[in-house]
């Protein structure tokens, strides 16, 4: 008996210390202050929007052309150098025509002659010393040699190959002396201030290609610039085999970067649009669900809102808000995975874009830029 009331009292005791240690626990928790999380934020903006679709195309010039001779000669003078810009009609080889030249002046001779004696017979005809014949045959005989001059004048200019249109000239691949024979090419020539790009888009999409459809293009080769472009012309026909279209875009090339044959990347701008976007890092996914965490002020503090948003495409940096967010919003972007709904939060600053975040992240103030 005496045992156990010993062990009574020992009870006794432990459930009082117990009791005791629970008592005071709410009381040891409320003296703590509860931590304030420091988070940046960055307002809801909007964005020029389009829904892409990817192709793979290749770069043409605008006009394009192998330059070859009509006659079998010598050249006498190349007048254009590697890589240079010619304007149409420019002269651009020159082949020997010594031949030709006096041809030409035995030609104008005659020429001479029968306007004399057709000048000659027109005096005559008026004191009505020749006939209408004589008159008919000189007239005759001086157009053949009008004809005479210009076969040798067209021969002369065969001989002086010239740029039949503005363009940027190839790799010289010919010398003064070497003979050249007729359909011989002596020179390409290119205009690549238009690019045109041809490309094919699978036939799925072909209701919503139109001419006028505004595309990006940009290449590895050319450090990935963007250009700005639009469709000129669509096939008429579909490839039975890959089920797709060849559409042709033209692209203004003002730098001259883009050289005809250059493989590029082809983003065709589908239902532009003007949309509500956030910085990707302000997202919080969960299962298939996408989450933020918004600023909300009340009453002078700074509180975490926890909301569920439904997005749109994706482009680097940036996503789209579909639903879920104003104009008026801002998100929080760094530190959103620390805080929980109805936290109290303390804003660092508003990533605006004027602001140096990798500056602010290590603790140093940016004066000017705080909310």
């Amino acid at each position: 008996m005496k045992y156990l009331i010993l062990s009574l009292r020992c009870l006794k005791h432990i459930f009082l210390t117990a009791l005791c240690f629970f008592i005071a626990t709410p009381a040891l928790y409320a003296a703590k202050p509860v931590p304030v999380q420091q988070v940046i934020v960055a307002p809801v903006t909007f964005k020029e929007l389009a829904d892409r679709v990817e192709a793979i195309g290749t770069a043409q010039a605008n006009e394009s052309v192998s330059i070859s001779s009509n006659v079998t000669e010598k050249v006498k003078e190349i007048l254009f150098e590697d890589g240079q810009q010619v304007k149409a009609g420019d002269p651009l080889i020159v082949l020997e025509y010594a031949e030709e030249q006096a041809n030409l002046q035995q030609a104008k001779a005659v020429q001479g002659e029968r306007k004399l004696a057709l000048d000659r017979l027109r005096r005559l005809a008026k004191k009505n010393l020749s006939t209408h014949e004589d008159l008919d045959r000189a007239r005759l005989t001086l157009d053949q040699a009008n004809a005479n001059i210009t076969a040798i004048q067209a021969r002369i200019n065969d001989r002086i190959i010239k740029a039949p249109f503005d363009g940027i000239t190839g790799l010289r691949e010919l010398s003064v002396g070497t003979l050249i024979e007729a359909g011989d090419k002596v020179a390409t020539l290119d205009d690549t201030r238009t690019i045109k790009l041809d490309f094919s888009v699978p036939a799925i999409f072909l209701a919503e290609i139109k001419p006028g459809l505004k595309i990006e293009a940009r290449a590895d080769a050319i450090a990935n610039k963007i250009y700005q472009g639009e469709i000129k012309s669509i096939d008429s026909r579909v490839d039975p085999v890959s089920r797709s279209v060849k559409v042709r875009a033209i692209l203004a090339n003002s730098d001259g970067r883009i050289l005809p044959g250059i493989l590029m990347q082809v983003d065709l701008l589908r239902n532009l649009r003007t949309a509500l976007v956030i910085p990707e890092s302000a997202l919080l996914p969960m299962g298939d669900k996408q989450f933020v965490m918004l600023r909300k002020t009340t009453e002078q503090k700074d509180l975490a809102e926890k909301r569920a948003i439904k997005i749109g495409i994706r482009i680097p940096g940036w996503v789209e808000v579909q639903d879920g967010l104003s104009l008026s919003d801002q998100v929080i972007t760094h530190g959103n995975d620390k805080v929980r709904h109805g936290a109290h939060i303390k804003i660092l600053a508003v990533d605006d874009g004027k602001v140096d975040l990798s500056t602010i992240i290590k603790g140093k103030s940016v004066k000017g830029h705080q909310p």
